[in-house]
């Protein structure tokens, strides 16, 4: 079975990681969608579409036990649970989807690493960010990191307009610890817990509300 991990954390946040190892029809057998999803995934073609069922159903995984409605848009674009006050947030990367939920604000973030974020770093880091990633024996991770934090931060906030470099920040960290402070401020300044790890198939980073 791709389910690859299951995670169950304090204050109720809950995790799930799965491999994208079927096809189309193997998520439509199993899931029952709701009226807004199925004009949602009509829209949908390639593997755009595989990524959006694995992502329910990595969902169902974690929600089998909550009485919960169906993922739907907010105002903004947002994934939300229709009538719940709960949160959550999806991320794909190649052959992995990622969901995390919670009574808080979440966000995350999956990724497989690629060089060519080096060139992107001036775009979403501020100065002490990227001094820390230039002095660092290890900087195409930190810069997975970062921009995992970041890219976590955006989808607990949102609502699109935020700078990554000048809105959202990170403290200082040890790659080796898998866990810092992350910060936004727009309206006002929220304060996020960051957890991230880095494996040989993908880096994962999220984001929990404080």
């Amino acid at each position: 079975m791709p389910l690859l991990e299951t995670r169950y954390l304090p204050n109720k946040v809950a995790i799930a990681i799965w491999k994208i190892e079927e096809n189309d029809a193997y998520f439509q057998r199993l899931l029952d969608l709701s009226d807004e999803e199925e004009v949602e995934i009509a829209q949908l073609k390639g593997r755009r579409k595989t990524e959006w069922l694995a992502s329910r159903w990595c969902w169902n995984t974690l929600a089998r036990d909550l009485n919960h409605g169906p993922i739907i848009k907010d105002e903004y674009g947002k994934p939300c649970i229709r009538d719940s006050d709960w949160h959550m947030s999806i991320s794909h990367t190649h052959s992995y989807t990622a969901v995390i939920t919670a009574p808080l604000l979440v966000g995350i973030d999956i990724q497989t690493k690629v060089e060519k974020i080096t060139r992107l770093a001036t775009k979403f880091l501020n100065d002490q960010e990227l001094e820390q990633v230039n002095l660092s024996a290890n900087p195409v991770d930190y810069l997975h990191v970062y921009w995992g934090a970041k890219e976590s931060l955006y989808k607990a906030w949102g609502r699109r307009a935020i700078d990554f470099k000048t809105q959202m920040y990170l403290k200082s960290f040890n790659i080796e610890s898998g866990a810092t402070q992350g910060y936004l401020h727009k309206e006002d300044l929220q304060r996020f817990n960051i957890r991230f790890e880095i494996s040989r198939s993908y880096v994962l980073v999220y984001a929990i509300e404080e």
